[in-house]
């Protein structure tokens, strides 16, 4: 990794000392509670993958009341908003609206002291309440920017949005051309700097048969047991350790009764990697083993039926259901300089991270993007045991803010 620049330590040791950064920061102090009230609103409002719109209204009267202009819900459900500027291109800083759970989830949020607990607390509470702070001390403290902000609440980073909001942002968005920096707050902390993206495939493979009763039709193929044959050729596929892969079936589901020899059944199959050419090969991979699973299974069939050529509608499928593209910034980004020079400002110790957030897209086009959490701490994502700490917030706001104020530039 390169030296942090001495133009982005200059920079940030002149925004630190500027009256109006310093009231900013107070701001973020005297505004805890606000922030907190904020964080516990949006929690208790639903929004799983394709279901955010609740939330979407939310903050869109949230954009509304800390004077974001042209503040308006797109075709896909994101929300957006501009704080003005007087450049032509944008500083894009976004967190997603949705959350894992899907649609019931019971949404039981408890206080306790500086904490919150229950789903969504934090991934994505967090990083969508420090978005609001950055809108709220923007509009209290007047600091006059150079280049304008575009807000974005946007949908579609968990599970199988496949980050549809962040690709419309670029695909559909009058402003995606002139979208210069992206600073995507997802979840909590302060300690990471996410500017290599995670690519991924997701896959939903399908086995339909003749089904029957589970007696008299005994020995029949059986869509289930095929695509457990399927899981256990997969989980015989070497991974290797650098670049790093994964396989994951995060959900198996078919049948509809204890008695019956099913239908159909279904899995969803998720292969990560930082290389493309391994996301291919493990592609390659899920496709091999489900017809070997098949293959196998119509020769217990053979077995068990003489005479039997073929079974009449047994099929599958597999469909891809997603796909993240993987990338990685330009390690003498000007947004990658700006950050550690922020840090080291801080004092604040970040790693460098490879994950899969929205910074995916963008990062994939070739623009300048990183992720950062929204500050505090949390932990037990994806769980009905999330939590939240917003101890340490404030600093971690001040860290998004600093580097937010060095990409638009400030006017004196």
């Amino acid at each position: 990794m390169p030296e942090i620049s001495t133009e982005a330590r200059a920079e940030i040791a002149h925004l630190v000392d500027h009256a109006g950064v310093r009231a900013a920061c107070a701001w973020f102090r005297t505004h805890g509670s606000q922030l907190f009230d904020w964080q516990v609103e949006l929690a208790k409002i639903p929004a799983p993958p394709f279901g955010e719109s609740a939330r979407g209204e939310w903050l869109k009267a949230r954009f509304n009341e800390l004077g974001l202009e042209d503040s308006h819900i797109d075709a896909v459900g994101n929300v957006r908003g501009i704080h003005a500027g007087r450049g032509n291109n944008f500083v894009l800083v976004s967190a997603h609206i949705d959350t894992v759970f899907p649609n019931g989830t019971p949404l039981d949020i408890r206080e306790r002291g500086s904490r919150l607990y229950g789903p969504g607390v934090s991934d994505n509470g967090a990083g969508v309440t420090a978005l609001l702070a950055m809108a709220g001390v923007l509009q209290s403290a007047q600091i006059s920017h150079d280049l304008p902000i575009l807000f974005v609440g946007n949908v579609g980073e968990e599970g199988e949005g496949d980050l549809r909001g962040m690709r419309h942002i670029f695909s559909e968005s009058p402003l995606n051309n002139s979208i210069a920096y992206c600073l995507v707050l997802d979840g909590a902390g302060s300690d990471t700097i996410v500017c290599e993206a995670l690519g991924s495939r997701r896959f939903e493979v399908t086995v339909r048969g003749p089904g029957g009763h589970s007696w008299s039709d005994f020995g029949a193929p059986n869509p289930i047991s095929i695509l457990a044959r399927a899981i256990h050729e997969l989980m015989q596929i070497v991974l290797p350790s650098s670049p790093k892969a994964t396989i994951n079936v995060g959900v198996i589901q078919g049948g509809t009764s204890v008695n019956s020899i099913p239908e159909s059944a279904c899995m969803r199959v998720d292969v990560r990697s930082s290389s493309k050419a391994e996301i291919e090969r493990l592609e390659e991979a899920v496709r091999n083993s489900v017809s070997l699973a098949v293959e196998e299974e119509l020769r217990h069939f053979g077995k068990r039926s003489p005479g039997e050529k073929h079974v009449p509608g047994l099929t599958f499928e597999i469909s891809v259901i997603g796909e993240r593209p993987a990338a990685e910034l330009d390690p003498n980004a000007r947004i990658l300089h700006v950050i550690r020079a922020v840090d080291a400002e801080l004092g604040n110790i970040a790693n460098i991270q490879r994950a899969s957030t929205d910074a995916n897209i963008p990062l994939s086009l070739g623009k300048e993007a990183i992720a950062l959490g929204g500050g505090g701490s949390g932990g037990a994502a994806h769980t009905l045991r999330e939590w939240f700490d917003c101890e340490g917030r404030e600093s971690g706001l001040k860290r998004i803010l600093l580097t937010l104020l060095a990409l638009t530039g400030i006017s004196e």
